[in-house]
């Protein structure tokens, strides 16, 4: 495998970057690193600036012209207080899925996305309301009526509701917009969110097929400080559209 001179690269695709504040934040968290030459999707190639060592190298001015388009619908998004579920289950984007989520108090899913949670919400709401009352009861002693057994098969099962649906606990309504790290990977939420109309907002690699995203935004999707900027940049535009005046209309 040939190593991949990233210093060397940087000093290259830097010079190209110079004089935009919102590009050279980008560069600065590894944005513009795409996968290897191979993986590319076709419909990728116009988002491309170069390829050095192998190695894609995404066009920072187009992705902040995608940012910018995302973030403009998010701010609507926002203005109107709709929910947004955000969604990222692969390693590097946990965390941070939780963690910008719970700043807006909206829901998550950062384990595993549970088929039928768009398109047969009904049944989904049955296993939240489920860890609401268990919640609930656990809180104000209502568990006491149990014995022992009871209480540990109840627990158990609540360790399993817990890890799926902890991140969907309020949601009462499919939600109105997706927020995705990486919809390559999260294929599945992807078909059901375009199944039941729900627009998505997605940070996309190289390897992605943009072409059914509503608000694909192409970038590194593999790198934490990545995934924390595109995430970060969602969430302070959902905030800022919370506190934007409407105008009046004379």
């Amino acid at each position: 495998m040939q190593k991949v001179n990233r210093k060397e690269e940087n000093t290259d695709v830097q010079e190209n970057y110079v004089g935009s504040s919102l590009i050279e934040q980008m560069f600065k968290v590894g944005a513009h690193y795409g996968y290897s030459k191979t993986r590319r999707h076709p419909n990728l190639s116009k988002y491309i600036y170069a390829t050095k060592n192998k190695i894609d190298i995404i066009n920072l001015e187009k992705t902040s012209i995608m940012l910018e388009k995302a973030t403009e619908f998010v701010k609507s998004l926002g203005a109107q207080n709709k929910i947004v579920l955000f969604v990222g289950t692969k390693p590097e984007a946990k965390d941070t899925t939780k963690n910008m989520a719970m700043s807006l108090n909206m829901p998550y899913v950062n384990e595993r996305w549970i088929g039928g949670t768009l398109s047969n919400f009904t049944e989904i709401r049955k296993r939240i309301v489920e860890l609401e009352n268990y919640r609930k009861d656990s809180a104000e002693g209502g568990l006491d009526k149990y014995t022992k057994k009871e209480r540990g098969v109840m627990a158990k099962k609540t360790e399993k509701l817990e890890r799926y649906y902890a991140g969907l606990v309020g949601l009462k309504k499919t939600p109105d917009a997706l927020f995705i790290i990486d919809a390559k990977k999260e294929h599945i939420a992807t078909t059901e969110a375009k199944k039941s109309n729900v627009p998505i907002i997605s940070l996309m690699n190289s390897d992605s097929n943009i072409k059914d995203i509503e608000y694909p935004i192409v970038g590194n999707d593999s790198s934490i400080p990545s995934i924390k900027f595109f995430s970060q940049a969602i969430t302070n535009a959902y905030k800022n559209g919370t506190t934007s005046v409407p105008e009046k209309i004379f």
